[in-house]
């Protein structure tokens, strides 16, 4: 499989002051690829599953997103990435599953963003990163939260172990308390998720708990940014 040169860097999905590459072809390569990965992953769900929503309406979105970002690249001279994730991705055996793991990678995705933007400098290349980051929080992370709460909240799933949903609670409380007082940054997101697992019932409704907590430290900091 063909690899790109900053396959390391791109994978983290974070700027490295310390690299060789300059920080504006950091950004905009490791945004394009993130949005390549979020492409596949839709169009993999789709081919297992059929033309299923969010999924359909979702993967147009990246479509446009990753185009957006082309766009800038040609502008800037920057080398657009290989994508090469078609043949790394795994999609999980059940749609919920499909649609926790969508909610997982819009809050990462949302995450990147905020670690771009910090070292973007260009006025038209910060204005596509909030837009895109804006969709994503407004439109891709809504869809996906309300798939799990629309199936986890059905009358006929009785199981929902309310015992376990508790003990999860308790292991995840500092990081819940940081949550509340805003003291939290992209590697507390990353504990979040790597915490959360997406294939047990307790974790999909405890992570709709700890997403709403953090859709609203998230956009409290860009308020605070924009001001």
């Amino acid at each position: 499989m063909e690899e790109n040169i900053d396959e390391s860097l791109l994978i983290k999905a974070r700027v490295d002051i310390n690299s060789d590459i300059p920080v504006q072809t950091q950004i905009l390569r490791i945004a394009v690829y993130d949005e390549f990965k979020a492409y596949e992953t839709y169009t993999k769900i789709i081919e297992k599953f059929g033309l299923v929503q969010p999924f359909v309406n979702i993967k147009e979105a990246e479509a446009i997103h990753y185009a957006a970002l082309i766009q800038l690249m040609q502008k800037y001279n920057i080398e657009v990435p290989i994508n090469n994730w078609a043949s790394r991705i795994e999609i999980p055996n059940t749609l919920i599953e499909c649609c926790e793991m969508g909610v997982a990678g819009e809050i990462a995705n949302i995450a990147m963003y905020n670690n771009l933007l910090g070292y973007a400098i260009e006025d038209d290349i910060k204005d596509t990163l909030f837009k895109l980051q804006a969709a994503s929080y407004n439109n891709h992370l809504p869809a996906f939260r309300n798939c799990v709460i629309n199936h986890y909240s059905n009358g006929n799933n009785t199981n929902i172990n309310q015992e376990n949903i508790m003990e999860k609670l308790g292991e995840y409380q500092v990081i819940l308390d940081d949550i509340m007082s805003g003291n939290i940054d992209e590697s507390s997101i990353s504990k979040i998720f790597s915490k959360l697992n997406l294939s047990m019932v307790s974790g999909a409704v405890l992570g709709g708990a700890i997403i709403a907590l953090l859709n609203n430290y998230i956009s409290k900091k860009n308020i605070e940014e924009e001001e």
